[in-house]
């Protein structure tokens, strides 16, 4: 675990040395892309979620792909679509942006369900099918996707079941004060200019890759097994969710524990890793009924509560 842990730790410091006071969210966009999930990250206009997923991909030296979806976008946009060649008579296929490594799907709420259902099997299997045929997506494949929590308007919320393909849902927010300075310093000399953006990488693909198949090594006690479904069952009883947190839930919350294990160094999981990855996994699964939304209640309030209603093993 220390060969992950050394190779995570260099890549948070030089995302942190270009994204300043977002440390949480890094580390758990770093926790996704171990644990090989998919990210819906959340915040105002301007606090610079697109230009950490760009860092992130050009730091891992990987092919990077961003489609900005809007209202009149179709799933051909993005999957791609077949062209007939008049000069051979034949159809060949033109692949969208899907067919990249990384992909930043911006303000996904912006575009109908029609074309949004248009990323569930390529999140899901890796794999597009178009035309018949299947097309394999390259193996570190993932998908960021955005969204603005402050507009409304012409906006199409994800259902349910397409929010569940999210291992976690990332907020970023306003960064503190001290942080925002020193964003406005490294502004002053230049940092966020373009040609100065162009950032080296620090890891490769293959360390990515080799790191999640070690991650296959980390273990996890039965009693946090025991510990996991405890929580689980309880949010599906839960008098304030009329949708509890589904098997897949669990299942993301397992990996992204023994991914946050392994970041840190160690080849087991505790509480602690189960308990640092709760909120992002959580939060856009949980749905509140109606007299609790109306009573103020939070999902972050039901999250914090179902913690404490269980007791954390020894």
């Amino acid at each position: 675990m220390t060969e992950i842990a050394t190779t995570f730790k260099r890549l948070k410091e030089r995302i942190s040395s270009v994204i300043v006071g977002q440390e949480m969210v890094i580390d758990q966009l770093l926790v996704a892309i171990l644990a090989e999930g998919h990210v819906l990250l959340e915040g105002v206009p301007g606090t610079a979620k697109t230009l950490l997923v760009k860092t992130l991909a050009s730091l891992i030296g990987t092919e990077f792909g961003r489609v900005q979806l809007t209202p009149d976008m179709l799933p051909s946009d993005i999957l791609g679509t077949s062209i007939y060649d008049l000069n051979t008579k034949t159809f060949t296929l033109k692949k969208g942006p899907i067919f990249t490594s990384l992909l930043l799907a911006d303000e996904i709420n912006r575009t109908p369900p029609k074309t949004q259902s248009a990323l569930l099997e390529a999140m899901e299997e890796k794999q597009v099918t178009l035309d018949g045929r299947t097309q394999a997506l390259p193996d570190l494949f993932m998908v960021v996707a955005t969204q603005n929590p402050v507009e409304f308007e012409g906006t199409y919320p994800l259902p349910e079941a397409q929010l569940d393909r999210f291992m976690l849902k990332v907020m970023i927010g306003y960064p503190e004060v001290e942080a925002e300075k020193q964003m406005l310093k490294n502004w002053q000399e230049g940092l966020y200019r373009k040609k100065s953006l162009a950032v080296e990488p620090c890891v490769n693909t293959d360390e990515i890759l080799k790191a999640r198949k070690d991650l296959e090594s980390v273990k996890v006690d039965e009693s946090i097994l025991n510990y996991l479904m405890e929580i689980v069952q309880k949010s599906r009883n839960l008098s304030d969710l009329q949708l509890g947190a589904s098997p897949r839930a669990a299942l993301s919350w397992l990996a992204a524990g023994k991914a946050h294990a392994a970041i840190e160094g160690k080849d087991f999981v505790t509480p602690d890793n189960i308990k640092f990855v709760a909120e992002p996994v959580l939060r856009h699964r949980l749905m509140l009924t109606a007299e609790a939304e109306l009573d103020g209640v939070t999902v972050s309030q039901v999250i914090a509560n179902l913690l404490r209603q269980v007791p954390v093993p020894r």
